[in-house]
């Protein structure tokens, strides 16, 4: 007898969900094997030792540790060099240390993946507050043809005059397709056949550690993300990463910390042991919230719901979007999640006017680490096309519940039927 209530009719459509997600676990079990192999042979190869998890405090001079979890993250990830410290706020912090960092007046940045999520849009050309665009960087994007799938048509004459060609891998608040490993590469080769001194930098949040490759080894000249996502491993309590060509992650330690030290400096108070063990755990912990992705979208899809990507879908990042189809149903689903959480389980997320955003989101995090999105969380601006983006999930067994208690709260609502 299990310790919540669910309704049976839910546990039985779980049970068959399962049993079609079989094929998918497998291939997500072999890729953490791999990926697994990989981060304990960096941590072989650049002999971390009980030292470097200890930390420093004031300037950080000498501090191995940190340079030693700067080169472990740098061969994880198929980089020269990688800046990685618990001094980035959040993933949007570092993207914009990396362009901040590249991009000079006059400069054009052009996304390749059309228009960015919302608050890296106030980065690149908000009206106040310093922007790319107030200290002369120009802007352009190729937009995303209908299918949501990238215009590679258009990237040979655009291409040819930009500094920065900027990837956003993964869907954002949008329903268009994750972009995989393979089809970065595809617009590297066609940024580089016209543009060969351009620089790809690839917003990689959610992706790492999803495939056996990452856009560095494909070449990518930079690939940028949060420790609070995937490669923290739900352990990492704060941090971001920047990886790629050591001469661009040298310009962007700079604009980090100040010009001429770089990464010299910055102590890290302590945060070495959390942000090694995280990385340690996370090719285990990102095959946990695959498989938690997987079940909910093939749950979801057998209750009648549209659910992205479908249950054999080649996976590339952690996250789902599935349309619930109204308000209502999205804050229900956000309820169930959040009662299923280990941490706040009795809070009552709700609507509301979130910094960035130019509408009401809802967001369901009950995390050990606040807004930790590799733990099982789901989140949804509540408008068209009322659809709410889940993510995460440390073990599969509790995000399994979680689901099924979100899928519980819309039926006890008389939102779903079963």
């Amino acid at each position: 007898m299990g310790y919540f209530s669910i309704d049976k009719r839910l546990e039985q459509a779980a049970e068959i969900a399962e049993e079609k997600c079989a094929e998918a676990f497998d291939r997500i079990n072999e890729t953490a094997r791999y990926n697994g192999e990989k981060v304990l042979k960096a941590f072989i190869d650049n002999r971390v030792s009980d030292m470097h998890l200890k930390g420093t405090t004031g300037y950080g001079y000498g501090d191995d540790g940190r340079d030693k979890l700067d080169a472990v993250f740098a061969q994880v990830l198929g980089a020269e060099d990688a800046l990685v410290r618990h001094t980035f706020v959040n993933g949007t912090h570092a993207i914009s240390t990396a362009l901040f960092g590249i991009l000079r007046p006059g400069d054009l940045m052009l996304s390749l993946t059309g228009k960015p999520y919302d608050t890296l849009e106030e980065v690149i050309f908000g009206e106040h507050g310093g922007s790319l665009s107030e200290f002369g960087v120009k802007y352009d994007q190729i937009d995303l043809d209908k299918d949501g799938r990238v215009n590679f048509g258009a990237i040979p004459e655009k291409a040819k005059a930009c500094k920065v060609a900027y990837i956003q891998r993964s869907r954002g608040y949008s329903l268009r397709p994750s972009i995989t490993v393979s089809e970065i590469g595809e617009m590297v080769d066609a940024v580089k056949n016209v543009n060969p001194e351009a620089i790809i930098i690839v917003d990689n949040c959610y992706g790492e550690l999803c495939e056996r490759v990452e856009p560095t080894d494909i070449g990518a000249d930079l690939i940028v993300g949060s420790l609070i996502k995937n490669l923290g491993g739900g352990i990492a309590s704060t941090g971001g990463y920047i990886a790629g060509k050591k001469e661009l992650i040298e310009l962007c330690a700079y604009r980090l910390t100040t010009v001429g030290t770089g990464k010299e400096v910055g102590c890290s108070l302590g945060q070495n042991r959390e942000m090694f063990l995280g990385l340690f755990h996370a090719p285990e912990a990102v095959a946990n919230a695959l498989k938690a992705s997987v079940f909910a979208n093939t749950l979801f899809s057998d209750l009648g719901y549209i659910a992205y990507p479908r249950t054999n879908e080649y996976r590339t990042d952690i996250i789902s979007a599935i349309q619930l189809g109204g308000k209502e149903e999205l804050i229900a689903f956000c309820e169930g999640i959040q009662s299923g959480s280990p941490v706040d389980s009795s809070a009552m997320p709700e609507p509301w006017d979130m910094p960035g955003y130019d509408s009401k989101v809802i967001m369901a995090a009950g995390a050990f680490t606040m807004g930790a999105s590799i733990e099982l969380s789901a989140d949804a601006p509540l408008r068209e096309p009322y659809a709410v983006w889940m993510q995460g999930g440390l073990t599969y067994p509790t995000a399994r519940i979680g689901i099924l208690l979100a899928a519980q709260r819309m039926l006890d609502k008389g939102l779903l039927k079963v």
